[in-house]
């Protein structure tokens, strides 16, 4: 997948976030900390930001972070995405 900037990674992850979850709108302003479960995402919201963000990047979310801890906000959702995408 290559090396992705955390700016874009950021900025598609708020786009996936608006389009497939109840944060909606929000999620363009949202702080990247924030907890997204309080912000309205819940489990079946999760599923389809987690599917949508593999389409995105051409890539699978490794077994190992399908918890609610890798969902619970904008960076943390980067950060599986970049871990996924770094060079072995």
């Amino acid at each position: 997948m290559g090396q992705l900037r955390e700016s874009d990674v950021d900025d598609a992850i708020r786009r996936i976030l608006a389009e497939h979850s109840r944060v909606g709108e929000a999620a363009a302003s949202i702080d990247r900390t924030a907890n997204l479960f309080d912000a309205g995402l819940d489990s079946v919201a999760a599923v389809n930001v987690m599917l949508a963000s593999e389409e995105a990047f051409a890539f699978e979310f490794p077994q190992a972070n399908l918890n609610r801890a890798s969902f619970a906000s904008i960076s943390a959702i980067v950060a599986v995405i970049q871990k996924a995408a770094a060079p072995c």
